[in-house]
């Protein structure tokens, strides 16, 4: 499973440009069809909220990827 940390320096994050921020899809509107698909997890749960407010602390998994949100 590949690990990638995200710094996160607002309050929260969209979940779908959380996704493009870490580059696993090219735009937005990528990352709203990932979501869409039913592919993306958030702390272990099918999340399927396009531009559901991540925050630090939580993880997201999509695939083998796993992103872990920080705060700054």
């Amino acid at each position: 499973m590949q690990k990638v940390s995200f710094e996160l320096s607002g309050e929260f994050v969209e979940l779908n440009q959380l996704l493009k921020l870490v580059g696993l899809c090219d735009s937005g509107g990528a990352g709203k069809m990932m979501v869409a698909e039913g592919g993306v997890k958030v702390d272990g749960k099918q999340e399927l909220r396009k531009t559901a407010k991540i925050r630090a602390g939580q993880q997201v998994s999509v695939g083998d990827v796993r992103i872990s949100v920080v705060g700054v």
